[in-house]
């Protein structure tokens, strides 16, 4: 690396020289506002004679191996922000000379900062080289068409700016404030310069970098010019595209690729650590890496469903996610990429999809109407999607969700209906009112109301400032429960076309309101949320009691509880460790740790983690914790030590309660008490077992039964009705596949590419009559057109994993014609690669 001062003229009039402007690069995102300090540094440096002025720094690396014969391309790393403006301004100050009869300065102009004068290729001619439509955008400022540029561009937008500034009494001036401008020019050498490195150690004073841009810098940046490109065009770009709010214009991949790895590493990152939690995931950027981003890529396309439902093909998921985005349930999007994966891969039908986003909103809606709070919903989430068992997807979700407790609860319909009574729904966020008003109104209507037309206003029955007519017709105490209680809850609001007109009057008037024959009163309305009033004479408690009751029973069918059962060996879920029971005797599913999910039994083993992690937090505060527990630098101060990462020691022979309880003495410390939720694993002790618990214990006994093959050898036994082990290419797998009704082997060809997959399929099935010869049985090939995934299967019916006195002929059917199968696709899988 070299590191030089000097200045920006120079750097820019080195002739034959091509700055270039690498794919990987973030949009040229500098506004006015930012080209107006720049300008104004520009002629304050002139006009005081400071001298110079300090622009920053420019970090390139010289492709020489890729450059051109005629010019030398200096590959900008960092300071294109900077280096794109001042060649804008350079191409209005070249465009005024030249409008302005100022010939020798627009050719000094032109072929001193602009172009390579006298190299021959196109390409080469301009000095600054961009990508996408920033070039075509350059392009046109230089060339004078800017006003047939069809998009939108900040090079348009800035070099219309400085030409609004350029005047003939401060053209020199700028011109002179140029040449004070110096600026440390960075020169790396590819191959022993790190790039990466240095791009993040750089404290730029342009725009902060989003975490996004880093990404991409980290994907693309350390590839060749030509592998840059390839992979900017078939991964990173669609990513951006589909990561896009289009009515809002806002690029959202930042926040979907958090969203990503919550997902993945069951673990939230911090909105500014996203990048730093990316790179630890890919430190090493093999095969599995290039096939995770091309897994990013594929799940993309649902986040551009959720973030843009307009663009969803089907009627009624395009509904409710158009809810659940008017609600900004954007906590759900983590769970939602893998069950809308999930549905492209035929795992869930159309119609529990539908159910599963409804369910979501009943919900978060419930909630809220509850009061119950918001920052619990993240963690739920995050983990929600590890609850789904995919023999009873909709189910599985609605029984994970109505265990939960504490501020994770459910609310269930009493629940509601105490909160609903008294609860104030006009005084809340608009977009919530909205939607309410909205799905009570169009609950099985034929004709859909639009109740967001601007006609259609929120009326109280009894009013917010009633007049006299109220005191007579009403007794005192209803009068006072109403205007102190009742007066903004929901049985007190409807919707009306007129409500500029109803006002303040009493009840009989706002009824029957015909003036002018213009049907103002609520017995000419359409709208279900007037049927009742249309009904009686009178608004009283007594009315409003029973209108309550409508409402409420048609909030119980919009918002539905979910009508499963919980059983009765299925009774745990997360708790806070403060309120959980006594740990004796009992494992643990899992537990959540600062937003980071953790699948661990033992109990021990989530002590230490926890120790472990307050030491990363505050080394000094856990040491002087003396009073609680004990942490030394000598193994021979315990009975059973524990080393810990740092290289301290603490005791491991303590029982279990006697863990919480420093557990629960040291949180406080680190004001941590709400970080840590625990969920117990099911007990079957005195009750039949779940089917969770039951697929686990048979996959123990299995696979120590497999030794006529490697497959499933470094696999561990889950709860779930399958196991997965490596096919030797990425995106394929063996499988065991167990149910109440069958068990399977079958070759899953999964990766993120329908197209890949299509190919793999019908690679492999043009070799099915020697594939079928090698394994001795026929097959049965499912290429499942309508759906990404592709597989190839031999199955047994007529056993049932829930009836152990079939494991045994289960177990003979996978452990026999596993290893056939294996050998049977081998030399296929390998002409694949």
């Amino acid at each position: 690396m070299k590191a030089s001062e000097l200045p920006i003229i120079n750097f820019l009039q080195a002739p034959n020289v091509q700055f270039v402007i690498p794919v990987y690069q973030r949009n040229y995102d500098w506004t006015n506002n930012e080209c107006k300090e720049l300008l104004n540094d520009i002629i304050a440096v002139e006009t005081a004679d400071r001298g110079t002025h300090f622009i920053g720094s420019i970090v390139f690396v010289y492709d020489g191996a890729y450059s051109t014969s005629e010019v030398k391309e200096l590959v900008i790393i960092d300071g294109q922000q900077r280096l794109t403006t001042i060649n804008i301004l350079y191409v209005a100050l070249y465009r005024f000379a030249k409008d302005n009869d100022m010939q020798q300065e627009a050719d000094m102009l032109l072929n001193m900062f602009l172009t390579n004068q006298y190299v021959q290729q196109e390409s080469s001619k301009l000095k600054l080289k961009q990508t996408d439509t920033n070039s075509l955008a350059f392009k046109a400022i230089m060339n004078g068409t800017e006003n047939e540029f069809n998009h939108y561009s900040n090079v348009i937008e800035n070099f219309n700016y400085f030409k609004s500034i350029i005047t003939q009494e401060n053209f020199n001036t700028i011109l002179n404030g140029l040449k004070r401008l110096i600026f440390v020019e960075i020169s790396l050498e590819r191959g022993k310069d790190d790039p990466q490195r240095i791009f993040e150690s750089l404290n730029s004073t342009g725009l902060d970098l989003s975490q996004s841009d880093l990404i991409r810098n980290y994907i693309l940046m350390d590839l060749d010019p030509k592998n840059q490109n390839k992979v900017f065009e078939q991964i990173w770009n669609p990513i951006e595209e589909n990561a896009r709010d289009l009515i809002k214009q806002k690029s959202l991949v930042s926040s979907y690729i958090r969203d990503y790895l919550t997902l993945r590493n069951k673990k939230i990152p911090n909105k500014s650590k996203v990048y730093i939690e990316f790179k630890k995931l890919y430190t090493i950027k093999d095969e599995a890496y290039h096939q995770e981003l091309e897994n990013i890529k594929s799940l993309s396309t649902h986040y551009k469903k959720f973030i843009n439902p307009s663009t969803v093909q089907d009627n009624n998921v395009r509904k409710e996610l158009e809810y659940i985005s008017r609600l900004e349930i954007n906590v759900a999007f983590p769970f939602l990429l893998q069950v809308f994966e999930d549905a492209e891969n035929g795992l869930i039908t159309n119609n529990d999809l539908n159910k599963v986003l409804k369910l979501i909103q009943s919900y978060t809606w419930r909630r809220f109407v509850v009061g119950l709070p918001t920052n619990a919903l993240n963690k739920i989430f995050m983990t929600l999607y590890s609850e789904v068992d995919t023999e009873d997807y909709f189910d599985s979700i609605a029984l994970a969700l109505i265990k939960k407790r504490g501020s994770a609860k459910f609310p269930t319909n009493e629940d509601l209906k105490s909160a609903l009574k008294d609860k104030d729904l006009y005084n809340i966020q608009s977009k919530n009112r909205n939607y309410m008003f909205e799905l009570l109104e169009n609950f099985n209507n034929r004709e859909y109301v639009n109740t967001s037309n601007e006609d259609i206003t929120i009326e109280h029955i009894f009013p917010q400032t009633p007049n006299e007519d109220w005191n007579e017709s009403i007794t005192p105490d209803d009068y006072f429960q109403f205007k102190e209680k009742y007066v903004n809850t929901i049985a007190n609001l409807t919707l009306s076309g007129n409500n500029g007109a109803l006002s303040n009057k009493s009840f009989p008037d706002k009824k029957m309101m015909n003036r002018q024959c213009g049907e103002q009163g609520y017995s000419f309305s359409r709208l279900w949320l007037n049927d009742y009033l249309k009904t009686i004479n009178n608004w009283d408690i007594e009315n409003y009691n029973e209108r309550f009751d409508l409402i409420y029973g048609r909030f119980l069918k919009i918002w539905e509880y979910p009508d499963v059962e919980i059983p009765v060996s299925d009774n745990t879920e997360e708790q806070n460790l403060y309120n959980a029971e006594s740990p004796t005797h009992k494992k643990l599913e899992y537990f959540i740790f600062e937003n980071t999910k953790v699948d661990e039994d033992v109990i021990a083993q989530m002590y230490f983690y926890v120790i472990e992690k307050l030491y990363e937090k505050n080394p000094q505060l856990l040491l002087e914790a003396k009073d609680i527990f004990k942490i030394t630098r000598d193994a021979s101060d315990y009975r059973a030590p524990q080393k810990l990462q740092s290289g301290y020691f603490i005791e491991s022979n303590i029982d279990s309660n006697s863990k919480f309880s420093t557990l629960k003495k040291l949180l406080p410390l680190f004001e941590l008490e709400d970080e840590l939720l625990i969920k117990y694993a099911d007990s079957d002790s005195g009750n039949v077992p779940n089917r969770f618990g039951v697929r686990k214990e048979y996959w123990k006994q299995l696979l120590p039964l497999i030794v006529h093959t490697e497959l499933f050898s470094n696999v561990n036994p889950t709860k779930d009705h399958w196991l997965n082990s490596g096919a030797g290419i990425s995106g394929l797998a063996y499988s065991f596949v167990i149910t109440g009704k069958y068990v399977r082997i079958e070759l899953g060809i999964t990766t993120s590419s329908k197209e890949q997959n299509k190919k793999y399929f019908k690679k492999l099935f043009n070799q099915k009559e020697t594939i079928e010869k090698a394994f001795g049985n026929k097959l049965e090939w499912q290429e499942l057109a309508e759906y990404k995934m592709s597989r190839i299967k031999y199955e047994l019916q007529g056993v049932n994993l829930f009836d152990k006195a079939d494991w045994d002929k289960m177990n003979e059917f996978l452990i026999e014609y596993l290893p056939k199968f294996e050998k049977a696709f081998k030399p296929a899988i390998k002409k694949l690669k």
